[in-house]
This record gives C-alpha cells, sequence and structure tokens, in this order.
C-alpha cells in the first residue's frame, strides 16, 4: 500500500529548501562582487560570453541527468548571470564615483507609486541604495526642474517604448537643460486592465489612462464598444481615481503590480498591441558620472547641423569611420527656427576612449551646436545564446 504524504510536512521541506537556494544565490552574490574586487586594476571586461555559453551548456547537461527541463536550466541560470553581471557593475560604478550618495537617494518620477517611472526607479536602485526618498511629479518637466533646483538627486523619464516609440516631450526638454543622463534602465511594460471590484468586461464603460498606456493598447480598445476613454496625468493618477471610485463599470490600464499597490486586480492581462513591451528610461542628475572601463557604456550626443544637403550624413560617416555603433537617431524641431532639427544619437562607446574625444572633436568643427548629454553604463544585459543543439 502507497505511503500517504503529509501535505503540511511537504510544504514544511520545499520552505526548507527555498531557504537553503536563497542562503546559495547570497553565497554566489558575493563572490561575484569578489570577482568585480580582481578587476578594478585590470581593464577586463565585465562579460565573458564564451565563458557564459560554456558555463550555460555545462549547467544544461549536468540538469538533464537530474531530470531538469534544459529550458527551465536556462532560464534560471540567464537571471542569475544577469545578476551578477548588473551586480559588478554597481560595484565598480561606485568605486569609480565616491561621491554618488549611498545609501539614500531621492528620485524624481513622473506620477505617484505604482506608475511605471516609480517602478523603473525601485528596479534601478534596488541594488544601489537601500532607501528612496519618492518624489511623484505631475509632469516630466518638473521632474527635471526638482533635480535641476537640487531638491532631488535624480530623475527618472521614460525617453522611448518598443511598441509607441520615441517620447518626444521628454526629448524637447533635453534641449533646454544642462542636467547629465547617468544612468538607462529597460523596463518590462505589461499592461493588464486592472479594476478596483470583481466586475466583467462587458460592464466597463469608461478606462482611465495615461497617454502612452492607451497608444499602446490600441488593438485591444478598438475591440471593445460603448467604452469611454479618459486621460490621466500618469498611471498612478489613473489607478488611484479607479481605486477611489470602486465600480464595476470603471477600469484603469496598467501593470498588475503597481496595481497592488491600489488594492487593484487585473481583469484582463496582456493587452498591450506588441507581447514584448519594453520602455527604456533614463536617469538625469546635476553633475556627470565616469564609467569604468571595464563596463560598456553608451554616450548620448546632441548636435544641429547646417542646412545644407548631406550635412547629417556627413556626421554619420564620421561614425562609421572610426569604427563606432550609433543605437540610436532621433530628430526633433529646435523651437523657434522653423524647418530646423536637433539630432539626438546614442553611441556604444565610452566618453573616456581616445575614438569618442576624437569623434567628438572632429563632429564639433563639422556642425553649429553639439552637447555630450551624458555616458552612462549599459544596462541592457542579452541574454547569453545557447545552442540550439543542447536545448
Amino acid at each position: 500500500m502507497e505511503e500517504t504524504l503529509d501535505l503540511n510536512e511537504i510544504r514544511k521541506q520545499i520552505t526548507e529548501l527555498d531557504q537553503q537556494l536563497l542562503e546559495l544565490f547570497a553565497k554566489r552574490r558575493a563572490l561575484t562582487t569578489n570577482v568585480a574586487k580582481s578587476k578594478v586594476h585590470q581593464v577586463r571586461p565585465i562579460r565573458d560570453q564564451q565563458r557564459e555559453q560554456e558555463l550555460l551548456v555545462r549547467l544544461i547537461k549536468q540538469g538533464k541527468e537530474l531530470g531538469l527541463d534544459a529550458h527551465y536550466v536556462t532560464s534560471v541560470f540567464q537571471t542569475i548571470i544577469e545578476d551578477s553581471v548588473l551586480n559588478q557593475q554597481a560595484y565598480l560604478q561606485q568605486l569609480t564615483n565616491p561621491n554618488i550618495q549611498i545609501p539614500t537617494v531621492s528620485v524624481a518620477f513622473l506620477g505617484d507609486k505604482g506608475s511605471y517611472s516609480y517602478l523603473a526607479s525601485h528596479r534601478y536602485f534596488s541594488r544601489r541604495a537601500e532607501k528612496i526618498i519618492e518624489s511623484g511629479c505631475k509632469n516630466f518637466s518638473e521632474v527635471m526642474q526638482l533635480v535641476e533646483s537640487g531638491h532631488v538627486d535624480y530623475g527618472m523619464l521614460p525617453i522611448e517604448n518598443t511598441s509607441s516609440g520615441s517620447i518626444n516631450e521628454v526629448y524637447d526638454l533635453l534641449q533646454h537643460t544642462n542636467l547629465s543622463i547617468v544612468g538607462e534602465i529597460t523596463q518590462p511594460i505589461e499592461h493588464c486592465l486592472l479594476t478596483a471590484v470583481n466586475s466583467k468586461l462587458e460592464n466597463i464603460k469608461t478606462i482611465y489612462a495615461h497617454g502612452q498606456p492607451f497608444a499602446q493598447c490600441s488593438n485591444f480598445l478598438d475591440k471593445q464598444s460603448g467604452i469611454r476613454i479618459e486621460y490621466c496625468d500618469s498611471t498612478a493618477d489613473a489607478m488611484a481615481k479607479v481605486y477611489e471610485l470602486q465600480s464595476d463599470s470603471v477600469a484603469v490600464i496598467g501593470s498588475e503590480e503597481g496595481g497592488k499597490l491600489y488594492k487593484l486586480h487585473a481583469l484582463e492581462k496582456s493587452i498591450a498591441n506588441q507581447t514584448e513591451n519594453h520602455s527604456r528610461f533614463i536617469l538625469v542628475a546635476r553633475k556627470p558620472v565616469d564609467v569604468a572601463e571595464q563596463i560598456p557604456a553608451k554616450t548620448t550626443i546632441i548636435l544641429a547641423t547646417g542646412q545644407k544637403p548631406g550635412a547629417l550624413v556627413e556626421c554619420l560617416v564620421i561614425l562609421k569611420e572610426k569604427g563606432i555603433n550609433m543605437c540610436k537617431l532621433e530628430s526633433r524641431p529646435i523651437q523657434g527656427r522653423p524647418w530646423e532639427e536637433m539630432f539626438y544619437i546614442d553611441v556604444e562607446e565610452n566618453l573616456k576612449s581616445f575614438v569618442l574625444r576624437d569623434t567628438v572633436a572632429q563632429l564639433t568643427e563639422m556642425t553649429n551646436f553639439i552637447k555630450v548629454l551624458g555616458c552612462y553604463p549599459i544596462e541592457h544585459i542579452s541574454p547569453t545564446s545557447v545552442p540550439s543543439t543542447e536545448l
């Protein structure tokens, strides 16, 4: 006769194993910090993707011997590798910039608790600070004003989205600020339809949201009929409004994570036009930072060319000749000067490097205006690939 297993005892064993796993994760992270310490006086890249791939292949084989699925092992250890890389980068950046205020930072962002900017701020500083002093703002201009005036240390601003494109208002504000871009983070955007009380989709008559989520969920909204759209200054404002109304006929577009802060629950999940929906945020401060040479860096430049054919192309040719990868090009009109454009360029290169300093010098001679908005660590950690034969 098969022995009956006691459910409480099984759960107790799982809890004990979870605790052991957490302790092992902490030990592994401490070792990766030691790896970063060993690289302080050696200009060696943080990542060695060939070694990462060899590690994953070995772990997949060992996992299969233990009855574990290859995709499961890959997913778990890709997350561990990402954490290791970001942890090492944060350590080296603190050494390179000893004046950065740690462990307490003050951050301004759009909206209140639960907004996507709020979530991005907490995620960015989760490995950098023990305490965050929050300042929710009504608009992007207020975010930048708080940083410029010294009322807060940093401002978190969304700059582009994979679905709805660039946030033009932020680009326009960057033309007129002395702030520097000191960091970036890519935040997954998982739009849900949230309600404060139990309801059904056919009962919803009004949906509240910020303009960006509406644009990113247009396909879902086009399929609904008889629904009124109410625009709010931020996702947080929209969630607060729906919680206040406590009605089964109103809903808000926002993240499930943010909604929990307002006691909202998801009526519909994954309603964005694109399954893979991400927003890139930039962090601005009054002073620039130095990026450790071991860390992959990105530099943002703005420039204005003369009104002649091929002026921009000539600038881009310089980047190509120098072997500098341009990962973003955005144009915005110059206020007060009709038909003239300001160009924003992101390149994957450290401002400390001779090649980029030489490139900026050449561009300065070719343009009417040029300014470096900031050099900062690349936070997006692409997963290490694994040969399909191993999966």
